[in-house]
């Protein structure tokens, strides 16, 4: 099942991505959207390959990209799995810095999470092997570890029949890596790089399984936030193709972005 759902979400970040890169970018069509509905509940981009577009407009210091540590005591699950979603992005933004130190933290805080959650046994494995590849500066294998690591997650809730929850995991890992690409791009504007923020096949995806949530998903404060601003952050990714956003509206997407993951990482009071 995983190799299945690695090559399927690999393939649909290339084709999304490279399109972006291009300035040819275009949504996908309805047929395109079913077809993963039914490959993979959320086959979407890696933050790794998303974040990873980056690079083809220079030298970039990742270590800037770095946030403070985020709370793993959590008591709402749909929060937890925002987070989880969050804290591989974060592990993609480390290995692009080749950062081992911040790797193997961010590695634990990910275990955390997810023995919360139920699916500590489905990634523990991967975060040993995270530790040792980072101690060896072993940045390719860490890529692909990473990447497995979330499907493993997503997996194993999965056969839980935790749907909802795999929706908000790549939610999750989704905002923090727009926030990562936007606050870079808003302070180094230039219109091929603004060009990047073109998903909106992705987002309006993103928002129908949203949408699909069950009653108490819904109802999880982190979540209501998120729903209210995934839904602004799509009026200004949804640009024209041979138009870029302006500086103005980039950073716009950061703001919000940035406000709806510190709101994720707030922790919530009954």
């Amino acid at each position: 099942m995983i190799p299945t759902l690695r090559i399927f979400a690999s393939g649909l970040a290339a084709v999304c991505l490279c399109a972006s890169a291009s300035g040819e970018a275009t949504p996908l069509t309805p047929q395109e959207i079913a077809d993963a509905a039914r490959t993979d509940e959320l086959s979407i981009p890696m933050p790794g390959e998303f974040m990873a577009t980056l690079n083809k407009l220079g030298k970039i210091d990742w270590t800037k990209m770095f946030r403070a540590p985020i709370a793993t005591n959590y008591t709402s699950r749909p929060q937890m799995a925002l987070n989880l979603g969050g804290l591989i992005a974060d592990g993609y933004v480390a290995i692009e810095a080749e950062d081992s130190p911040q790797i193997k933290n961010i590695g634990k805080d990910i275990l955390a999470l997810a023995k919360t959650l139920g699916v500590s046994k489905d990634v523990v494995e991967r975060g040993s092997s995270i530790a040792n590849f980072a101690a060896q500066s072993q940045w390719d294998q860490l890529r692909e570890e990473m990447e497995a690591t979330q499907n493993e997650v997503k997996a194993g809730m999965t056969e839980r029949k935790d749907s909802d929850l795999v929706t908000l995991v790549t939610v999750g890992g989704w905002l923090r890596a727009m926030e990562v690409m936007s606050g870079y791009l808003g302070k180094n504007y230039t219109e091929p790089g603004a060009k990047l923020l073109r998903q909106p096949g992705i987002v309006a995806f993103l928002n129908k399984r949203l949408d699909k949530l069950g009653e108490k998903s819904q109802a999880d404060p982190s979540v209501a936030a998120v729903r209210k601003k995934m839904g602004e952050i799509e009026k200004f990714i949804a640009f024209p193709t041979d138009k870029a956003p302006s500086a103005d509206d980039v950073k716009q997407v950061n703001a919000l972005a940035t406000e709806v993951v510190k709101e994720i990482t707030k922790k919530q009071t009954k």
